[in-house]
């Protein structure tokens, strides 16, 4: 390929759909299934699962338990965020209890080669997460064996934080690393996400949006506008409306 060429693909957003996939953290932890069932039936795709563990991050969430106990109230994909270190004696677990995606952090430890593999060999769809001061190069030995990229747009371990706008040109510089392998890999972005900043990041080529608390605001009866203002924000970052 040129070096014409080459710029030229990496400017051209993906053309995958845009998935949203809402953040179960911002959802009410009294009723957690009935949540999960309305986010569902109200048009997510992915059902964002966050799982902190108050030593990588500075939170406390959810463990298997929990996942197993939800995965009923959803057919749709269980993308399981896993914020925690260590982080391998814990993968198998999220798995056997219903995860479809399991994504881990590069930082989270030492191996992240035999982390990945290690979820691999368990028959699950494979994610890497970077924080913000990460550079999107950690993945060059890595993203032929991946399934998703996320970018944290906001540091991890709270919801409701304000999305970090010099993300865009790791999400646009990851965009090409992709593309460039020709396989279908997933571009998460996570932290921030609203209607304005959906159009941001998928103008910058993400194709999957987390969002928690704009997903989840106004109760269940507001969750299908809520989830149909974020796609139409990506739409028009997409189509430069």
């Amino acid at each position: 390929m040129t070096a014409s060429a080459a710029s030229s693909r990496s400017a051209t957003p993906s053309q995958a759909p845009i998935r949203i996939a809402p953040s179960i953290l911002s959802a009410d932890f009294a009723r957690l299934g009935d949540e999960v069932a309305a986010i569902d039936q109200a048009g997510a795709d992915y059902i964002h699962v966050d799982v902190m563990d108050g030593h990588y991050v500075p939170n406390l969430t959810i463990g298997p338990m929990v996942v197993k106990a939800l995965r009923p109230w959803s057919k749709k994909v269980f993308d399981v965020h896993l914020m925690i270190a260590p982080v391998d004696p814990y993968i198998p677990a999220f798995v056997e209890a219903g995860a479809d995606i399991v994504t881990v952090h590069a930082e989270a430890g030492p191996h992240l080669h035999r982390s990945v593999q290690l979820v691999k060999s368990l028959g699950v769809k494979v994610g890497v997460s970077l924080n913000p001061s990460t550079p999107p190069e950690v993945l060059d030995y890595v993203l032929p064996d991946l399934d998703l990229v996320l970018v944290m747009s906001v540091n991890p371990g709270f919801g409701g934080q304000s999305f970090i706008p010099s993300q865009l040109d790791k999400i646009r510089i990851l965009r090409s690393k992709i593309d460039a392998t020709g396989r279908a890999i997933d571009l998460e972005v996570d932290g921030g996400v609203t209607p304005e900043t959906a159009a941001l990041v998928a103008a910058a080529g993400a194709d999957v949006l987390v969002a928690g608390s704009a997903a989840f605001k106004g109760g269940a009866e507001a969750y299908a506008p809520n989830i149909r203002a974020l796609r139409a924000g990506a739409d028009r970052g997409r189509t430069g409306g």
